[in-house]
């Protein structure tokens, strides 16, 4: 497995194994509870992450040329 494939666990583990650690209302960030705030920044981080590994996939490189 490439190492940059592992970048994909990365949002899995935050979401999932990050939500027992921050499930809490308060504090409000941006008018909205913490938790919110995390699953929604984690899937903006989300695509990110996936634009990341398509640009260093090889197989993706060949289809652009």
């Amino acid at each position: 497995m490439k190492p940059y494939y592992l970048l994909a666990l990365l949002p899995f583990i935050a979401i999932l194994g990050g939500a027992a650690f921050v499930n809490k209302v308060e504090p409000y960030v941006l008018g909205i509870p913490f938790f919110l705030f995390w699953i929604i920044t984690w899937a903006v981080l989300c695509s990110v992450i996936m634009f990341i590994i398509y640009r260093l996939d090889p197989i993706n490189k060949e289809e652009r040329q």
